[in-house]
């Protein structure tokens, strides 16, 4: 192995000097009693956007603070910091308790929407657990209420938005899996109470499309006393989409199954 030649070692060993200078300055300030050069570094290392060492200093300053002018300036960009750097659990429990701390602060009304923001990076896809979603829901609307004019609101009505969007993606496809398990009468029940539950969900024509052909599946699959009445139940479900989504991409495919079955039903009365 060659040896290493004098000038990058001794650049190696500048660098490697240099680093533990500053991790020493930083942790003699960090574990220090000097306030203001806390505070100081504090917003150096905001700036210079090294977010987790910010969240450390800011928190460090915290009880040093208390009760000063700088209170609310230090809890506000503590929680700042954790949400910058991408901690949502820590940034919102940073802000939820400033904003309960500091209602008359200058930082409230961004705190509280950076809270909500940090619950909307807490809630999972429409798969998975809907309670986050839940809860974050609930925290937007009452601050709809209590900010109508808030600057934030636009941003906080697309977060609804995209939050309920899951919720009613979530029921939808719940209901649907029914139907891709070939429970139609299952399925049948489970699609209609969705949009008994709500019926503007934003899947509605799909919804009333698989309703409509689990009637008519079910009907096919049954035994023939009762296939008559399940027949009139897929009629009644035709109708019900034909009517609201006339122009809808599964009407062609719908209009066909319901020609069939005005044959069978012709059929049946003929033969009763």
């Amino acid at each position: 192995m060659k040896p290493m030649r004098k000038p990058l070692f001794l650049a190696v060993m500048s660098a490697l000097l240099l680093l533990a200078s500053c991790k020493t300055q930083y942790d003699t300030i960090l574990y220090g009693n000097d306030t203001d050069a806390k505070y100081q570094l504090a917003f150096q290392l905001f700036e210079a956007k090294r977010y987790a060492k910010a969240a450390e200093v800011f928190e460090a300053l915290s009880m040093a603070t208390r009760g000063t002018p700088q209170d609310d300036t230090v809890q506000f960009y503590w929680g700042l910091s954790n949400y910058r750097y991408g901690d949502y659990v820590t940034a919102e429990s940073n802000l939820n308790q400033f904003v309960n701390t500091f209602p008359l602060s200058p930082f409230n009304e961004e705190a509280k929407f950076l809270r909500l923001d940090c619950l909307y990076h807490s809630t999972y896809r429409y798969e998975l657990d809907p309670m986050p979603t839940y809860r974050a829901l609930s925290e937007m609307k009452i601050f709809q209420v209590e900010n109508p004019t808030s600057q934030y609101r636009q941003d906080v009505e697309r977060m609804m938005d995209d939050l309920n969007n899951r919720l009613e993606l979530k029921a939808y496809k719940g209901a649907y899996l029914y139907y891709h398990m070939e429970d139609y009468q299952a399925a049948h029940y489970a699609l209609k109470n969705v949009l008994k539950e709500n019926a503007d969900n934003r899947y509605r024509e799909e919804i009333l499309y698989y309703t409509a052909m689990s009637a008519y599946k079910y009907a096919l699959n049954s035994v023939p006393d009762k296939q008559r009445e399940r027949y009139l139940v897929f009629v009644d479900d035709y109708f019900n989409l034909v009517s609201e989504y006339p122009e809808s991409k599964y009407a062609k495919e719908l209009d066909g199954l319901y020609k069939k079955v005005q044959i069978i039903l012709k059929k049946d009365n003929e033969n009763g």
